[in-house]
Order: C-alpha cells, then sequence, then structure tokens
C-alpha cells in the first residue's frame, strides 16, 4: 500500500485501529475471513508501531513463576478467560501483552531437568550452578558446606542495592524457599532453612541457615510470604496456632531473628497477619517484613483472606514502600505455589495460582511505568503437566476429553506424566465425569506412581517489557537473564554502560499533515471495501 508524504502514524495508527474495531463489530464472526484478517492486521500495525526502549532503568522486576512452563501459561490463559464468562482460548494473560518474548535454557551444571535452587543461582545470580545449591558456582556440591567456602556467586537484588536502590521480595511460599533464597543467601542444600535442618558438622564448620542468612546477608527492604517457624526459639507457639506443636517454631540457637532484623533498622516494622499489613502506612515504612504463616503461604483456593494477603496486595504493598527512594528500586515476586500444585497433581490449585501470579503482575503494571521500569517475567522450570485430548472449543479447562480412552472409561484433558495422581487397583483406572477435575483436591491421573511429580526439562518462556528489554530475545542461557537487567539499570558489572536515552532510532514525523492523514484513511477504507 502507498503511504501519503507527511502522514502522522501515531494518529493514522489510531484511527486505522478505530476503524477495524467498528468493522470487527459488525464482523466480528470466526467463521468469517475477514474477523482473521482484522485480528492480524491489528497485530501487524501494532508491532509496525513497536519502538526500542532505550531508556536507563530506574526500577526493575523479575516475576518468577515457579514451574510456569508454556503449557501452564496456555491452561492458565483459557481458566482466566473462562472465569470471566468467555471460551476462554481467545483472551490473554498480562503477560502475554508483553512486546519482547524468549526462551530459556533451564538445565542445572549438573542437571538436564533443573530443580528450583540451581535455576535461582542462574536467573538471579548470572552464573549456573548445581542442583540443590544456592548463591554458589559449580564448584559446590551439595550437602557439602566446605565447598560452598569461597564460591559464592552475586544476585541481582544485592547489586541493586549497592547501587543505592530499595530491594523487596514476594514470594507465596516460605521467604527462606530456594527461588527468594537466590536472592540473598550462599548454601550447599536448599533444604538447610533453620539450624534445626542442619547437620551438626555443617554448624560447626560456620555454615548458616537461611533463615540466619536472611536477616544478616545484606538489607532487604521488603520481606513477604510465609516461614515464620525458623525466626524464632525452638518451641515458641505460634501466634496463629497456638495449640498446634507442628507448627512451632524450631530454631535450636535461641535466636529471634525477627527482633534481630528489626532492631538494626529504622522505620521498620513486623507482621504476620492481614489486618495488621493491611495498616502499614507505606510512606511512613521503609522496611516491612511480613510472615503470614509457619511454612508456605496457603493455595489461594484454601486462603483465609481475613489473615493472609493474596500475592496480588504483597505486590502492590512492596512496590508503594520500596518506590519511594528516587534511585529506584529492584523487586522479585514469586508464584511459587503454582509448582506445588504441580508436584501434587492438583491442576486446579497450580493454575488458580498461576492465575493470581498474573494478576499480581497486572497490578505492578498500573503502578509503573514502562519507561523507567524493567519488567520480566519467567519460569525457573517446567512440569510433567500435559492439556490436550482434542476438546472443543471452550471446553471447560478442568474437564473431560472429547472421547473415551481404549479402557472405555473418560478421561480428563488435563494429565500428568507421572505423579501421586497414579492409581494401582485391580479393576484399573477409575473413570471420571465432567465433574471430577472441578475438585480442588482432585489429583489428575499419571502415567507413572510417584509420591511427588517431577519438573520438565523443556524451556520456559521470558515475558519482557521497559528499558533494554528487547535484549531478551531469540533462545538464551537462564544465566543470561540477570545480565539484561543489570546492563539496562548500568549497576554492576555494567556501570559503564553506554546507551543514549530515547524510546527509539527510527524518526517519525512530528508534524502531522491533516491531507496526508485524510488521504491515509481514505486508501485504508478503499482496500477495506474492496477485500
Amino acid at each position: 500500500m502507498n503511504t501519503p508524504k507527511g502522514l502522522c502514524w501515531d494518529a493514522a495508527i489510531l484511527l486505522w485501529v478505530l476503524l477495524l474495531t467498528v468493522t470487527a463489530t459488525v464482523q466480528a464472526d470466526e467463521r468469517e475471513p475477514d474477523f482473521w484478517y482484522t485480528k492480524a492486521k491489528q497485530s501487524l500495525h501494532s508491532a509496525l508501531n513497536l519502538k526500542l526502549n532505550t531508556n536507563k532503568a530506574k526500577n526493575l522486576i523479575l516475576f518468577l513463576g515457579d514451574g510456569m512452563g508454556v503449557t501452564t501459561v496456555t491452561a492458565a490463559r483459557i481458566l482466566k478467560g473462562q472465569l470471566e464468562g468467555q471460551s476462554g482460548e481467545e483472551g490473554s494473560l498480562t503477560m502475554d501483552t508483553f512486546p519482547n518474548l524468549a526462551l530459556s535454557k533451564t538445565y542445572n551444571v549438573d542437571y538436564q531437568v533443573p530443580d528450583s535452587a540451581g535455576t535461582a543461582t542462574a536467573y538471579l545470580c548470572g552464573v549456573k550452578g548445581n542442583y540443590g545449591t544456592i548463591g554458589l558456582n559449580a564448584k559446590a556440591k551439595r550437602y557439602q558446606c566446605s565447598t560452598s567456602i569461597g564460591n559464592d556467586v552475586t544476585s541481582i537484588l544485592k547489586r541493586a542495592k549497592d547501587a543505592g536502590k530499595s530491594v523487596g521480595i514476594v514470594t507465596t511460599t516460605r521467604v527462606q524457599h530456594a527461588s527468594p533464597a537466590g536472592a540473598y543467601a550462599h548454601i550447599s542444600d536448599r533444604d538447610w532453612y533453620g539450624d534445626a535442618d542442619m547437620p551438626a558438622d555443617a554448624i560447626s564448620s560456620g555454615c548458616k541457615d537461611i533463615a540466619y542468612q536472611l536477616v544478616h546477608n545484606g538489607d532487604i527492604n521488603v520481606i513477604l510470604g510465609g516461614g515464620r517457624k525458623y525466626m524464632f526459639p525452638a518451641g515458641t507457639p505460634d501466634p496463629e496456632y497456638p495449640s498446634e506443636s507442628s507448627q512451632a517454631a524450631t530454631r535450636k540457637d535461641n535466636r529471634t531473628l525477627v527482633n534481630e532484623w528489626l532492631s538494626s533498622r529504622k522505620k521498620a516494622v513486623y507482621v504476620w497477619k492481614k489486618a495488621d499489613f493491611d495498616a502499614v502506612d507505606e510512606s511512613t515504612t521503609d522496611y516491612l517484613m511480613g510472615l503470614f504463616e509457619p511454612g508456605d503461604m496457603k493455595y489461594e483456593l484454601n486462603r483465609d483472606k481475613t489473615m493472609d494477603p493474596s500475592i496480588v496486595e504483597m505486590t502492590e504493598k512492596a512496590i508503594k514502600i520500596l518506590h519511594k527512594n528516587p534511585k529506584g528500586f529492584f523487586l522479585f515476586v514469586e508464584g511459587g505455589r503454582i509448582d506445588h500444585g504441580h508436584h501434587d497433581t492438583k491442576a486446579k490449585m497450580a493454575l488458580t495460582e498461576a492465575v493470581l501470579f498474573d494478576q499480581a503482575i497486572k497490578r505492578a503494571s498500573e503502578l509503573t511505568s514502562e519507561k523507567d521500569t524493567l519488567t520480566v517475567v519467567t519460569a525457573d522450570h517446567s512440569h510433567v503437566f500435559t492439556f490436550g485430548g482434542y476438546t472443543v472449543r471452550g471446553n471447560p479447562v478442568f474437564g473431560l476429553a472429547s472421547s473415551v480412552a481404549s479402557d472405555k472409561k473418560n478421561f480428563t484433558s488435563i494429565l500428568y506424566g507421572n505423579g501421586p495422581g497414579y492409581a494401582n487397583i485391580s479393576e484399573g483406572r477409575p473413570n471420571v465425569n465432567a465433574n471430577t477435575g472441578e475438585n480442588k483436591d482432585y489429583m489428575q491421573q499419571t502415567a507413572v506412581p510417584l509420591d511427588s511429580e517431577t519438573h520438565g526439562g523443556e524451556d520456559v518462556a521470558i515475558f519482557s517489557k521497559g528499558p533494554m528489554a528487547h535484549l531478551l530475545h531469540g533462545v538464551q542461557e537462564q544465566s543470561y537473564i540477570p545480565h539484561v537487567m543489570a546492563f539496562a539499570a548500568c549497576i554492576d558489572p555494567y556501570t559503564d554502560c553506554n546507551f543514549g536515552n530515547g524510546a527509539s532510532s527510527q524518526q517519525f514525523p512530528t508534524k502531522c499533515s491533516w491531507s496526508a492523514l485524510i488521504t491515509f484513511v481514505i486508501i485504508l477504507l478503499t482496500e477495506k471495501i474492496m477485500s
């Protein structure tokens, strides 16, 4: 198509989108080719209008959907749409709208299929490590405390703090879990949450548990998640479950880490329930620790909304505290229980967690500007989670496949390759009905019996927007992610970065020629009528 000279592209594209919207309203029938042509032209014009954002990033946000493989993203998208009364497939998650997309290779140095500890080292520290180790290079061996000495690697959170930024972590697991621990801990076993979890030889060798490192390894402004029991002397009753001995604190060294954290900081607040969390004044609070469960936070479908905040609420609170720093902030947000739902082969738990995780991404986007905030959404690994069965359009995502199996029984469209959903009974595989998968505690059927379903080894997606987000492209090592984030913010090891401000090197006319604009719209209308 020929375009007239002097055309004001921004106005022209806006008018064209409006035109397409009007015509789409009339012709919104997926059986007609025009429906798909219209959608394609909208996407094409959006792509043509993309501009490279080469600003310096003031703020950095890394969203980590633990276990959120591409199949999980697809199924969560459909669930979101169906919860909104649509068929689901045609909808979009917030992360889907990010303009840049890449793939991440997730293997650990010593394992083909990774765990969340080695991957956390990669996407937070920029170096791949071994399975089960956190914040250490591959010279360190799991369970061997002595091998961690001298093998620390530095996280993007630490680099941001050293550059004067405020920093925070938000998770739906315990804050000492593998993924958030990658931001601050250096330890040769991911399961050493507290000193009671460590072998005597590791303690005598001078290694410190993850909870201790949370308080003493750096200076984190916002810490929100679960994990109370690792922070208080053994036997201390939990404030929410005082009569349950299994929920009591576990520290053997008699330290009260929460008090140690509070005493060394000004304008610091500790909370353990939602009412106190809601009462926190962001304008007068520089440090906030909120630990809302003894261990991991509850699944969203089990959450007591009067006691525990959601991941959306925690993300919002963190940003409102961190954004006060004129030098900006780094925030790590983990949807950690996506992973746990998959390990339990409870798809409804996992996918609901993924939908809430996406809502947190949406809220963060509303509270920040793409001009100065680099936002990255990714996963640490996938799961052996499948979604198929030739289901018809709009089929409930937890529903049945379209036909019966060879054993003349129904099966759900969601299945797992292995895990606790395996049923070894004399009469064979249990039959299911259309409502079976709607039970939040239903364990989808699996091919191989295991106590816990395993991770998958395929690449995972990286969605990004904001300054220098275009550098996250193609197929990359997982350890590439924090390097892009550090470069975008000009922090160590890229303090000498040299890129000019400005959204794009491509130039467009700054003065709008109305005659050119009218001519352009006439051309588009003519093409539309002729087609």
